[in-house]
């Protein structure tokens, strides 16, 4: 009995203890819910306002390229894409996962959606798949309540209508690199594309225009729910080129039977570039969408340069289309009038060195008007002796060789005009008179682009310091 008494004694003993125990939670969890409720209400409310309204950056259309006409060399055409919001969407495998049961996504897309994710804020969206077709998006669109972070968006893809015809003037774009992002969250936005070459890189800023934002309200799951305000943005300025497309085209047809060829086509007053073609060129779309590695690799080591533009950034040995630049120079030098006359016999001998013309036999006796007309061989070898290099390498730079001329097409060479100096310091070396000759005819170490010929023609004809662009 008395045993009875001690347990019903014990009993009630921890009875009282846990009554104690709940009073003293349930007294902090109302003192937690009054601090919450009541004296930090204000705080809470403004972070729930922060989950249910959302601001975003809004792309601006990338500006238009044109021809001197107005006719559209990079455009902007409609494009849907699918893209997750990582802080939305939890497991990104999972929903990966899950989108590929619905339309192709394939490993190349799988292991640039996880690099962006890693390299872009969490709150940024991620392109999966660009340009879907009706029938995906109609697919994805049943599946999207299921899918938390998932969306279709519309944007714009930049185009080229006349694809690899203008490519080495326009350029392409393509995606921001982690390299280039410099904290400006507008680069971030899966719509934008930044200028990787010709116009599209040099004027990209311009191009570009400035982001809008637009103020959204969203459900728990992150959708948006509706537009609350918006702020346009700027669109990027369309810009214009001194390229004709006629003639465009024509030099194109010209040119198209050669395997590797550069060609311009100059306004010698203005110095405003008509045409500008190298073949092979390249589709400059693909970029835009993303090259796939075989592409790259394929146009990369392909022997005939297709993504080298030949105008500005082939160096090669001028030959006797430099002739009419000696002929200035020894015109100027006094060491020719046009009445001199030098003989060609066929060769002509330096030290102990024979140049030989390129007709066997000479060409007689020769002034300077025929002499070019001919392109004379021992006329230029003799008109570079009496001048020697250095007064040739300096009006070859005033005609616009021997440095980059300018262009705001990026990528231009300085091709070479070699003088004393050149030698010493490259090679140690003291110049001869065998190397002045050699360059009386454009040959030797004398290298120049198709544009700085085409700038000396233009400079001679007009007398003026003509600069192309």
């Amino acid at each position: 009995m008395q045993r009875e008494v001690q347990r019903q004694k014990l009993l009630t003993r921890r009875a009282a203890i846990l009554a104690a125990g709940q009073s003293v939670l349930l007294a902090a969890l109302a003192g937690r819910m009054y601090q919450l409720q009541i004296l930090e209400s204000d705080r809470y409310k403004v972070l729930a306002d922060e989950n249910r309204f959302n601001l975003q950056l809004l792309a601006p259309p990338r500006g238009r390229i044109l021809d001197r006409f107005g006719i559209a060399l990079a455009d902007n055409h409609q494009n849907y894409r699918l893209v997750i919001v990582p802080e939305q969407a939890g497991d990104i495998a999972a929903t990966l996962d899950a989108l590929s049961d619905l339309i192709e996504v394939g490993e190349a897309d799988r292991r640039r959606v996880f690099r962006d994710v890693h390299r872009k804020h969490s709150f940024v969206p991620v392109v999966v798949r660009s340009n879907l077709t009706w029938d995906e998006m109609a697919r994805v669109e049943v599946a999207i309540p299921e899918l938390p972070g998932v969306s279709i968006e519309e944007g714009l893809t930049r185009s080229y209508p006349f694809g690899e015809t203008t490519a080495h003037v326009v350029g392409y774009v393509a995606a921001v690199t982690e390299a280039e992002l410099n904290g400006d969250p507008l680069l971030e936005l899966p719509d934008i594309r930044i200028g990787k070459s010709g116009v599209e890189k040099s004027q990209d800023a311009e191009l570009r225009g400035t982001a809008g934002t637009s103020q959204v309200e969203v459900n728990a799951f992150g959708r948006v729910v509706r537009e609350l305000a918006r702020i346009p943005g700027h669109p990027g300025r369309d810009l214009v080129t001194g390229l004709d497309m006629a003639m465009q085209d024509y030099l194109i047809r010209r040119c198209s039977v050669e395997q590797s060829v550069a060609s311009v086509l100059l306004d010698a007053v203005t110095g405003e570039i008509l045409a500008l073609v190298s073949i092979p060129g390249y589709e400059p779309e693909p970029f835009a969408a993303g090259l796939t590695p075989g592409l790259w690799k394929e146009l990369s080591t392909d022997p005939r340069h297709p993504l080298t533009n030949k105008v500005i950034a082939g160096v090669y040995p001028p030959g006797s289309t430099f002739k009419p630049a000696v002929a200035t120079a020894g015109l100027a030098a006094g060491v020719l009038t046009p009445e001199t006359a030098i003989s060609c016999s066929g060769s002509i001998e330096v030290g102990n060195a024979t140049f030989h013309c390129w007709r066997q036999h000479g060409h007689g006796t020769l002034r300077v008007r025929e002499a070019i007309k001919r392109s004379c061989d021992v006329f230029f070898y003799e008109t570079a002796r009496r001048l020697g290099i250095d007064r040739l390498a300096a009006m070859a730079h005033r005609l616009g060789f021997g440095s980059p001329l300018g262009l705001d097409i990026p990528g231009e060479r300085s091709g070479l005009i070699p003088n004393r100096q050149w030698k010493l310091a490259t090679s140690g070396g003291s110049w001869s008179q065998g190397e002045t000759v050699i360059a009386g005819i454009g040959q030797g170490s004398v290298l120049a682009t198709p544009l700085q010929i085409a700038t000396m023609i233009a400079r001679l004809v007009t007398g003026r310091a003509v600069v192309p662009r």
